[in-house]
């Protein structure tokens, strides 16, 4: 009985962090009549409405919030502990899963992960790339990567990497034919190619400044991305001017595919972090990747 509860209440939480029957049940490998099956059976049984659903959404009631905080911490433990176990035996092991930026996945978590796992080949790892700020305890991640001044005030919070310049960059062809902007106000007359922001909705808004005066470019959506490599290119097509993370694009300054516009305009933006939450007990491949992301760090500073 016991263990039929435990399974049961498994189900509920996998149902109620992915907001979904069907997505939960493919986690589980069963139907998703079947997972509807245990979850009204677990109502049935505690008597109270744990979710709402409707075509669209499930979602928890008051009811079922509350047993989620009451007994998501004692999973977690779980979790980690038999996952600590493991690493006496000799084996550390265990699930990691991380939001991150493109440009922080490829210039600081990839080399990282690169290192663990092959130290440590039982871990898997899944990083979801996504430039909307990302509630991690909600979504069930272990830790997110954002520019500093995005972080949650109740992150536990590890800077990671370097200070790195954003830069404006067009293609030749793209400067033979329209011509070089000599501040950012010219922007007005460029073609740019820009990245939409999924959380607002909106246009991300290209920084510059020059002897202490800031400004800030938001385009007008001539060509819209949600990625950064896309961006680059349609850059190299020759479809307009972006603006990036200079590491993204140094091959391509090198070679002359691209080239650098606005330099005297160039923004600096803060390293990225890593964050994660202050009350959940940290999983043994948590902290090995921890450890190597420090060092790293160490390193490059």
């Amino acid at each position: 009985m016991v263990g039929e509860s435990l399974n049961d209440l498994n189900a509920f939480l996998l149902v109620a962090r992915a907001r979904s029957f069907t997505k939960a049940a493919a986690q589980m490998g069963i139907s998703q009549p079947a997972l509807s099956r245990i979850i009204r059976k677990l109502e049935a049984r505690l008597g109270v409405q744990l979710l709402t659903r409707s075509t669209r959404s499930v979602a928890p009631t008051d009811a079922g919030l509350r047993l989620i905080e009451t007994v998501e911490p004692h999973f977690d433990g779980i979790e980690a502990g038999v996952a600590e176990l493991r690493e006496l035996g000799g084996r550390p092991a265990g699930s990691l899963r991380i939001t991150s930026l493109e440009h922080a996945s490829k210039t600081v978590l990839a080399p990282a992960l690169c290192q663990l796992m092959s130290d440590y080949p039982e871990i898997n790892v899944e990083i979801s790339n996504h430039y909307g700020l990302v509630d991690i305890v909600a979504e069930r991640f272990d830790a997110g990567i954002r520019l500093g001044e995005q972080l949650a005030k109740d992150m536990i919070s590890l800077r990671i990497g370097p200070d790195f310049r954003l830069m404006v960059v067009g293609a030749p062809s793209y400067l033979a034919r329209r011509g070089r902007p000599r501040t950012p106000h010219d922007l007005i007359h460029h073609r740019r190619i820009d990245l939409r922001l999924p959380t607002s909705g909106g246009m991300w808004s290209w920084p510059f400044s020059r002897n202490g005066q800031e400004i800030k470019v938001r385009a007008e959506g001539q060509r819209v991305c949600n990625n950064l490599p896309l961006m680059v290119d349609l850059a190299l097509g020759g479809l307009g001017l972006t603006c990036v993370p200079e590491h993204y694009v140094e091959d391509e300054l090198a070679s002359g595919q691209l080239v650098q516009v606005l330099d005297d305009w160039c923004t600096v933006e803060r390293g990225y972090h890593l964050y994660y939450p202050s009350r959940r007990q940290m999983k043994p491949a948590f902290r090995l990747l921890l450890d190597i992301l420090r060092g790293q760090n160490a390193a490059a500073s």
